[in-house]
């Protein structure tokens, strides 16, 4: 039986997989076509993900120019006075960022376990334990300048496996919390990982870079599991009422947060470049460096939990794909179908026989 699209005025086209051969010929299109065009996002979504983490390795570690601006950031800590004060009157600040990692370790696995999501929950897991695997082998392999004589450059931890664990917690929360409620939660722990990576800089245990590319690898590893759920066929179109508003609280700092750092950081970044090539540097350039590092690392990071939300914010992710229901008289005559029945355009009815 040949399909027909009804886009291209009822021209034939074959036809594809996941169609059933009903769908195909009624409805004009493929059964599949909504977990395709969310396979399609995400992959790409991935893909640029994946580029834009290349670029801040090339640009930010394999360059001098890249590493002596790290290495400024890090060291324009000091120079920022009302931070160093900060820290040194809250030494319980590294406690409690541990202990946050661990309670959102425990709430990802719990809100999946409550809900009876144990298949999410073990993809949301594997999500977090191969972006932190990938983070490892970057730490261990991945090309970089030794350090100098004098020991000017500081070994990289590019990317940061703190950061790394936190923007993996909040993007895996994508698919244990309910629809209604993921840009609240999804958003309020994007935040909560930003936080995580401004303290980590502050604290002076990692460069701006490396916070940045553990955003984007978070990123790229939670596309990539999606568009693997979509090309299985493990998501739905998702009601489009409701949840906008709900989140709004949180979404919406987060949109400032993201588009005022990147804006604030390449503003800066210009007149923290020019840092001459030895010491000593001039403290404001140093308070200068830290503070756009700051900012391009709050806006990365924001940035990327409002990309990961806009992508599936109409994919409902707690099941396979919705089943169809055809109405007609055909329908009519054969009853009301059951709650959860698959209806097809040919009915039960021993009265309508097909030769």
């Amino acid at each position: 039986m040949a399909s027909y699209d009804r886009r291209t005025g009822g021209s034939p086209r074959p036809p594809k997989a996941g169609d059933t051969w009903w769908y195909a010929a009624v409805a004009g299109e493929a059964a599949d076509s909504f977990s395709t065009r969310v396979r399609t996002r995400t992959r790409r979504a991935c893909l640029g993900a994946v580029l834009l983490l290349t670029l801040v390795y090339a640009g930010l570690v394999l360059t001098a120019t890249g590493r002596r601006w790290g290495d400024a950031a890090v060291t324009g800590r000091r120079a920022d006075t009302r931070i160093a004060v900060f820290l040194r009157d809250h030494p319980s600040l590294a406690g409690a960022a541990t202990l946050s990692l661990v309670l959102a370790c425990v709430l990802l696995v719990g809100l999946g376990v409550l809900r009876k999501r144990y298949a999410l929950t073990g993809a949301a897991v594997g999500a977090v334990a191969v972006a932190l695997a990938v983070a490892g082998l970057l730490q261990r392999y991945a090309p970089r300048p030794r350090p100098d004589a004098a020991g000017a450059l500081a070994p990289s931890g590019f990317p940061s496996a703190t950061a790394t664990l936190a923007f993996g917690i909040a993007f895996a929360l994508a698919l244990v919390v309910p629809r209604r409620s993921r840009e609240l939660v999804v958003g309020a722990a994007t935040l909560w990982a930003v936080v995580l990576g401004a303290y980590s800089v502050a604290a002076g245990d990692h460069r701006p870079g490396d916070v940045i590319a553990a955003a984007l690898l978070a990123l790229a590893v939670q596309c990539g599991l999606i568009a693997l759920l979509a090309r299985r066929g493990k998501v739905r179109p998702g009601t489009r009422r409701g949840t906008t508003a709900r989140g709004l609280p949180v979404t919406l700092p987060l949109a400032l947060l993201a588009a005022g750092g990147l804006a604030a950081g390449f503003l800066l970044l210009g007149d923290t470049l020019g840092l001459p090539a030895t010491a000593p540097y001039d403290p404001d350039e140093l308070r200068l460096a830290h503070r756009c590092g700051q900012a391009l690392a709050a806006g990365v990071g924001a940035a990327a939990g409002l990309a990961l939300l806009v992508l599936v914010r109409h994919v409902d992710l707690a099941g396979g794909p919705a089943s169809y229901r055809l109405g007609g008289p055909l329908i009519e005559d054969s009853g009301a179908p059951d709650q959860g029945e698959l209806v097809g355009p040919f009915t039960e009815n021993h009265d309508h026989e097909i030769s």
